[in-house]
């Protein structure tokens, strides 16, 4: 206790009733939740089996368990601190008899669920060619994440797809029980219908967690926030730590209302807000404060700290996407060797996952370590590595592996039992795939229609090749890529949307790379760019399945970094339809999530932040101009070391990295 400031002492020590704990960034929560059960088992002397904490993820919760047990020893065994779901498999496992399963039910994985939805779908004499089973799934999840059962659901009469999962998800239900399982969506939708509708399995768990604390609170959705409201409304002693200036996954359900309305939904709250923050300089938190305080429906807060202003805040005003990389890894390397850090104290963070591709190209030529957190390398996703597919067919027909991988991308019928024939032709008579596409009509095996088909790729693919000239590679690649009309089969054959669009966005960025290879090259070819895509491969760092730690750089998204902290961090893309992003303007046009987004990106950092923006992108190979982020023009420019463009064309001059560096070190 004596560690804490005064607000968190307040918050350890009202124990009784509603607590609301608004923690900001960095404002040393999770010390003050563990502290608080630290206090109910040695103070008060509450059993620990009464005391129940939920979060979000395994991580967090076996984090804060090592916690109070490290504070609390023995007293603190039986207590539940646990994710919603683990939660929810608990009380499953005592009571799923009321919902006519055994306790000994088994939880489907995906690749389970998809051969559930198969035998669903075929006893409900639905064509999968025409009705896609995994989308029928897809919509199932959402209904259940919304509580909606098969009985609930409505279907819109006009839409093909609801028509089908009203006809197929009673059934899909029916062969789950038979099978004895559920599946994850399934956890907290059946939790919930078991706590309303069967009272005495209610009071039991009413009984058992007297002292409730939801960590994350602003992230719960319609479903979490139910089951949260159903074991705490007996006894009341309901805490929740949250900040609604950090929630941004909206996208995934999360309502944010849940933490704006809590002390409205439990009149005699008592709130407490944490907003001394242990993490970040003066300057980024002034900075954080400045954007945050733009979204119009907020709980008023301000973090602040008694460490000292810092270092103002860099801003890099780049040419170009490739310009931008250069200038921050160039930086990175000075900071680093200025500062004697480890690599895994640098981080940068970006709104889309396709902007990794010029960071990583960089970092991979100076032969940086590096982690990409939260996605794939960029040239190690499938949908890039079908493009760039492409693009070595265009240059050698005989590269047969990448001719097996396009050859059915996107899908043209041409299946497994046709490139078995195909291939064995080849072989038998010594001829190259590609030529024995073009002379498929010898093949008696392969049917009439998908001959036509097989012609048919082969002789757009010759008419592509014969056409494909060393000028303006990027322009053609795109005209090759509009006429496979590859966004419609990402659209067509995914079950979100929204993954569909990243998708698209990263082969939008496999031509931009080939456009920014091409402009700076001097007789720059096909093969060479594609030669030095493979020379970066062999070069790549060997980062895939390590966790966060290693001696690396992080590249991660802004939704991924949430929770995790760095010393250097650089904020890159600081542009209008990038960071606020184009989909998010048109859907809100107050961006409040997005603005929220950028704040956690600035608090990630703790000593030094550096911003870029680029003056122009490549979108699809064509260069476009780019206006400054609305964000950026709400810091306040003395936080500022550099230009902040305020308008389109804007000409200001960026950092000079090498300059400013040498004088912070003769200035040390």
């Amino acid at each position: 206790m004596k560690k804490l400031n005064p607000p968190q002492q307040r918050a350890v020590n009202t124990t009784e009733g509603a607590l609301l704990l608004l923690a900001g960034a960095g404002s040393g929560k999770t010390q003050v939740i563990t502290t608080r059960i630290v206090h109910l088992l040695k103070d008060l002397h509450v059993p620990a089996d009464n005391i129940l904490a939920v979060t979000f993820t395994n991580k967090a919760a076996k984090e804060m368990n090592a916690r109070v047990l490290g504070m609390a020893g023995q007293l603190a065994k039986g207590i539940v601190i646990s994710t919603f779901h683990s939660l929810g498999v608990r009380i499953l496992r005592r009571d799923i008899r009321a919902l006519g399963f055994k306790p000994n039910f088994s939880i489907y994985t995906t690749s389970d669920q998809a051969g559930v939805i198969r035998q669903a779908v075929r006893e409900r004499d639905i064509d999968p060619k025409k009705i896609d089973p995994d989308q029928i799934l897809w919509k199932i999840s959402g209904l259940k994440n919304r509580l909606i059962g098969p009985k609930e659901f409505t279907p819109d009469r006009n839409d093909p797809l609801e028509i089908a999962v009203a006809a197929v998800y009673p059934r899909y239900q029916e062969l789950l029980k038979g099978f004895n399982a559920i599946d994850f969506d399934d956890i907290i939708m059946l939790s919930v219908r078991m706590l309303q509708n069967t009272p005495a399995i209610l009071t039991h768990w009413q009984e058992q967690f007297r002292y409730i604390m939801v960590d994350e609170y602003q992230d719960t959705n319609a479903s979490q926030y139910l089951m949260i409201s159903l074991l705490s409304k007996k006894h009341g002693n309901i805490c929740v730590v949250g900040d609604d200036d950090q929630s941004i996954y909206g996208w995934r359900g999360a309502e944010v209302q849940n933490i704006l309305n809590f002390a409205q939904d439990h009149p005699g709250c008592v709130t407490i807000k944490l907003e001394q923050n242990y993490r970040s300089t003066g300057a980024i938190l002034e900075a954080a404060n400045s954007v945050i305080r733009n979204n119009p429906v907020r709980t008023d807060k301000a973090l602040w700290t008694s460490g000292g202003k810092g270092r103002e805040i860099d801003l890099i005003v780049a040419d170009s996407e490739e310009d931008e990389a250069a200038k921050v890894v160039e930086q990175m390397i000075m900071e680093q060797y200025r500062d004697k850090l480890s690599w895994s104290d640098l981080a940068i963070l970006y709104r889309s996952n396709a902007q990794s591709r010029a960071f990583e190209e960089k970092l991979r030529m100076e032969q940086i370590p590096y982690v990409v957190i939260g996605g794939q390398q960029f040239y190690e996703r499938k949908e890039v590595k079908d493009a760039i597919a492409y693009l070595k067919v265009i240059d050698n027909p005989d590269d047969e592996a990448s001719l097996l991988r396009i050859i059915n991308f996107p899908r043209r019928g041409i299946g497994d039992t046709t490139l078995i024939k195909l291939n064995q032709w080849s072989m038998k008579h010594n001829v190259p795939l590609f030529e024995t596409l073009g002379r498929v009509n010898e093949i008696e095996e392969v049917s009439p229609s998908c001959r036509k088909t097989v012609l048919g790729f082969h002789a757009m693919m010759k008419e592509v090749m014969a056409g494909f000239t060393s000028l303006n590679m990027g322009t053609q690649v795109n005209t090759l890529f509009n006429k496979l009309r590859i966004e419609d089969e990402l659209y067509r054959t995914l079950n979100d949307a929204k993954q569909a669009r990243k998708r698209i966005e990263n082969i939008e960025q496999v031509v931009n790379s080939l456009a920014a290879y091409e402009a700076q090259t001097p007789r720059a070819t096909l093969s060479a760019f594609l030669e030095r895509l493979s020379l970066m491969d062999e070069d790549k760092p060997a980062e895939d399945g390590k966790e966060h730690g290693t001696n690396a750089v992080t590249l991660m998204s802004l939704h991924s970094s949430k929770g995790l902290e760095f010393s250097h961090v650089w904020l890159v893309g600081m542009e209008e339809n990038l960071l606020p992003h184009k989909r998010s303007i048109e859907e809100d046009p107050t961006v409040a999530e997005e603005r929220r987004l950028c704040y956690v990106g600035i608090t990630r950092a703790r000593r030094y932040l550096t911003i870029s923006r680029c003056m122009t992108r490549r979108k699809y190979g064509a260069v476009e101009g780019q206006k400054p982020s609305r964000f950026l023009a709400e810091i306040p420019e003395h936080l500022l070391n550099g230009s902040v463009g305020g308008s389109e064309g804007d000409a200001a001059e960026p950092v000079d990295l090498a300059a400013d560096f040498f004088a912070r070190m003769l200035g040390e």
